[in-house]
């Protein structure tokens, strides 16, 4: 497994970094198809911060989803301690969580995250881009040239725009989306360590966000193109928990091409 560490805003001594590459591989126990692990140590200036002004955030890659850890602390060795302790936990959970579910007979379901593998994986055809990476718009001769920055690793596309004649600048990222179940966007969530989670279901076709509620509640926000489809939507995943073979793969079909031909409100 490759570590690479990089520094924001600060130095790493060299006693540090090696003190960092031991810790750091004993992450490869605990994920072996991981290929690589990234570090990035920062600091903070301010002075009010001094009790978190050392800052360590960790990325392992691999054939998977990307998961995330971050800590902050006083010192570089306990920040270093607090996020390998974070990204060690989440990867025990996640095999935790694999452990519960083998064997379980249900709907099939895509064990691979958005943000972790390239949008050929599961056999759909991407945008067609261009020479530079860009995907190319009508008229694209006559307007202007747009930046674009393509990150493979992680499936993202980025660029900056100015939103009409205003001095808005939006900053755009478009990941690759490879349709999951619920299931499987929770525990990508928790992989990463946030409190949301968009994805496209598997179930219903329908772009989704997942998010974390009080306790250990969780919560899903979907977006349908009317109310009789937000109704046929909402019977669908109530059949799929109550029972996960009741749903036939007919039923999947025809809900996702219902999806797919019902009009997406415009937020």
């Amino acid at each position: 497994m490759e570590i690479v560490v990089t520094a924001r805003h600060t130095e790493v001594p060299a006693d540090f970094r090696r003190h960092m590459a031991e810790k750091l591989a004993k992450v490869e126990q605990l994920a072996p198809r991981a290929h690589r692990l990234e570090a990035a140590v920062s600091h903070e200036p301010n002075r009010r911060q001094a009790d978190a002004c050392e800052r360590i955030e960790l990325t392992l890659r691999g054939k998977g989803p990307v998961v995330r850890a971050e800590a902050s602390a006083a010192d570089l060795p306990s920040a270093l301690d607090q996020a390998v302790d974070r990204l060690m936990e989440r990867l025990r959970r996640a095999a935790d969580r694999r452990k519960v579910h083998h064997g379980r007979h249900g709907l099939p379901s895509v064990r691979v995250g958005a943000t972790g593998l390239p949008a050929s994986a599961d056999g759909t055809a991407a945008a067609p881009l261009d020479g530079d990476g860009a995907v190319p718009e009508p008229g694209a001769a006559e307007a202007a040239v747009v930046a674009v920055s393509t990150d493979p690793d992680a499936a993202v596309v980025r660029t900056e725009y100015a939103l009409g004649e205003s001095p808005v600048v939006i900053r755009d990222k478009v990941h690759v989306a490879v349709p999951m179940s619920l299931d499987d966007a929770l525990a990508e969530m928790e992989l990463v360590g946030h409190d949301f989670f968009l994805f496209v279901d598997v179930t219903t076709g329908c772009p989704s966000v997942a998010y974390r509620r009080h306790g250990y509640s969780y919560g899903v926000i979907r977006l349908a193109g009317d109310l009789e489809h937000a109704e046929r939507v909402c019977r669908t995943v109530a059949r799929s928990a109550a029972s996960p073979a009741a749903s036939s793969a007919p039923e999947r079909a025809e809900e996702q091409q219902s999806s797919a031909a019902a009009p997406v409100p415009s937020l």
